[in-house]
């Protein structure tokens, strides 16, 4: 049979993962990871995020050892030195077909596009797989053939196909079943191992708070669909609880698949929280279909064009005391030391947080994406880009403008215990329920708050009115 080359990227699993699946059905299958450090600081990829990235790595390896698949690693400055890679490695070993799963980002297309000319220079078959969302973007779209750019219509569809089709997984294969003998294999000399990639500094021990592997995020998923998901609408906005399911890390990089979280989650009923969960894997969908059909998006736009003049305020030292928890709001600074501290951060703090920026400090809402993907184990570029325009006003079905979450009344709804912000800014441990919400209840000497809750309402209403 031919060889056929695996290109693991964003999907560092062996369960469900239709490039491998299609590879080892082609033919003997080689897998390979390219490690680009350059590009990682241009895409501001958190040191956070490339360890989880790494501790993955060596996880697959082993894995796929188990089915006699080798996963070779190689190094390069950045996507543009990718294609010379690829065709060496395609000459040394007489590659017949590389296989890959889609990712949506421009930068990303543009190098993909790149390696498959190198494919059809040496009349090498390139196969590209749309394995990163529940359905293919260019699958859905209005009745007039459209893309979608709401997102409740754009869900009402997406579950009607879902549920025409039955069963996601990719193919209905598992590659257990497609076990090989282990391919004979000259060594390249631009090959390199793991531990000889220049991965980042490491910033702590993560590993215990985010254990790497797929065999983990399955355990994490099946925790969660039987013990937390019939909970899931009441408490995901309990910062203090554990009612989300912690799968982030582990859909961001491909650990687990999407597809095997609709399924287990479809399996376990039909109720308001279950449904409310797809929900968020279906949100997680539309902002990879915003940015393949969008792609604008990926260039540091706005996606409404109607807020590119919104006059926004690059106050660093405001920026800075937002950055490290010290904005006096002891909701905002709980949530910013929370990411600080785990790389992670809470869904609906995230939109508090965003939202504070960006309207009540109307500091440029880039700046904050930029700030959560630099430390987010988590930091999908279309979740975080979508999640701040949306905050911001600027994207699409985004917020309205005059829709401005106040952050103590956020906190006292939502944490009236102070449960969660006594666990994070534990100055303020002594503080009662009543007074912990308020900078102006406060009894501890504490940051004074950096700006005044009803003025900078008004600003920002004044400053988006003017677009």
């Amino acid at each position: 049979m031919s060889r056929q080359l695996c290109w693991f990227r964003n999907d560092l699993r062996v369960q469900d993962n239709s490039a491998l699946i299609q590879a080892l059905n082609a033919g003997e299958t080689v897998g390979i990871y390219i490690a680009t450090p350059q590009q990682w600081q241009m895409h501001d990829d958190a040191p956070i995020k490339i360890d989880f990235w790494r501790r993955n790595l060596e996880v697959l390896q082993n894995e796929l050892a188990k089915l006699q698949v080798p996963l070779l690693f190689f190094q390069v400055k950045d996507y543009q030195e990718i294609p010379a890679l690829i065709e060496k490695i395609i000459e040394q070993y007489s590659i017949a077909g590389v296989h890959y799963n889609i990712e949506y980002p421009l930068n990303e297309r543009r190098r993909d596009a790149a390696v498959e000319k190198v494919c059809d220079k040496h009349k090498v078959k390139a196969v590209a797989y749309e394995d990163q969302c529940l359905l293919p973007p260019d699958l859905v779209f209005t009745k007039q053939g459209q893309p979608f750019k709401v997102f409740t219509p754009y869900a009402r569809a997406s579950r009607e196909l879902l549920e025409t089709a039955g069963s996601v997984s990719a193919y209905g294969l598992e590659p257990d079943s497609l076990s090989q003998e282990k391919p004979a294999l000259a060594t390249l000399d631009i090959a390199c191992k793991l531990n000889d990639i220049d991965w980042p500094e490491e910033q702590g021990n993560w590993a215990k708070r985010w254990p790497a592997g797929e065999q983990h995020a399955n355990r994490q998923l099946r925790h969660f669909v039987e013990h937390s998901i019939a909970d899931y609408q009441e408490d995901r906005d309990k910062p203090a609880l554990e009612g989300t399911s912690s799968l982030s890390p582990y859909l961001c990089s491909g650990i687990i698949s999407v597809r095997a979280c609709w399924e287990a989650a479809v399996s376990a009923g039909s109720n308001a929280s279950i449904r409310t969960w797809c929900n968020e894997l279906l949100w997680r969908d539309f902002y990879k279909y915003v940015m393949h059909h969008f792609p604008h998006v990926c260039m540091h736009q706005a996606w409404n064009d109607k807020y590119d003049n919104v006059p926004w305020r690059h106050d660093e030292q405001e920026f800075e005391r937002w950055t490290q928890g010290e904005t006096g709001f002891p909701l905002i600074d709980a949530a910013m030391q929370q990411l600080l501290q785990t790389g992670w951060m809470h869904n609906r703090l995230r939109m508090l947080v965003a939202m504070f920026l960006s309207k009540n400090l109307l500091i440029d809402w880039r700046w904050g994406e930029r700030w959560f993907m630099q430390n987010l184990i988590d930091g999908d570029f279309a979740a975080n880009n979508g999640g701040w325009q949306w905050s911001a006003s600027t994207g699409t079905d985004a917020a309205p403008y005059f829709r401005i979450f106040n952050p103590v009344r956020q906190s006292e709804r939502f944490d009236p215990e102070g449960e969660f912000i006594r666990q994070y800014v534990p100055i303020l441990a002594n503080e009662s329920a009543k007074t912990i919400h308020d900078p102006g209840k406060l009894q501890a000497e504490y940051f004074e708050a950096l700006v005044d809750l009803k003025f900078s309402r008004e600003r920002a209403l004044a400053a988006f009115k003017k677009q």
